[in-house]
């Protein structure tokens, strides 16, 4: 199998530089909460193409655990910038 594209992995770095930016300069606490919940999704479409790269299917089990627990972190900010408790 080809190596992965230069161009993808370009992309994906933009858009990491880009999260990051968000993250450090966002005027807003939701501001930040996208760009760190983008920055997890990004994360996850870098670790699915080195599992279909290196053909290690272990990638795609770091993948699958990073977006769930990522979703959990998305939810759980959400309503702590919302001021609800976890349990409502």
């Amino acid at each position: 199998m080809t190596g992965i594209s230069p161009i993808i992995l370009a992309a994906l770095m933009l858009c990491a530089f880009m999260c990051l930016y968000r993250i450090a300069r966002g005027p807003s606490a939701p501001d930040r909460a996208v760009g760190i919940d983008m920055l997890g999704t990004l994360i996850v479409a870098f670790t699915a193409l080195m599992g279909l790269h290196t053909g290690h299917d272990w990638y795609l089990s770091i993948a699958l655990a990073w977006a769930l627990v990522s979703f959990i972190g998305a939810i759980a900010l959400a309503k702590y910038l919302e001021g609800r408790a976890y349990d409502e």
